[in-house]
């Protein structure tokens, strides 16, 4: 399993209570904040509880987001991960 790592998360919030992940900001080993804009993103939540493919185990209310980013010229695939009250975020490789 992997162990999911926190993330400062910018994301849109719609008026019909859609959320929009926008950018990303992780620390690396050396502890400097690196940032990343999201490129695409798929909305998994809200499907049941279950383990994820990367073994996070989420519930019908974790918002889960599969996103695209790009990291020293390409693209990777990350996942977003968040539990009620949504106040804080987490994100797998």
């Amino acid at each position: 399993m992997l162990q999911p790592r926190p993330i400062d998360l910018i994301c849109c919030h719609a008026i019909d209570g859609g959320i929009t992940p926008l950018r990303i900001r992780v620390k690396d080993e050396d502890g400097q904040y690196q940032a990343y804009a999201v490129r695409e993103y798929r909305d998994l939540s809200h499907q049941g509880t279950r383990f994820m493919p990367d073994g996070v185990y989420v519930s019908d209310n974790t918002l889960i987001f599969e996103c695209k980013i790009l990291v020293f010229g390409r693209e990777k695939k990350v996942r977003l991960y968040s539990n009620d009250p949504y106040l804080s975020w987490v994100m797998t490789p």
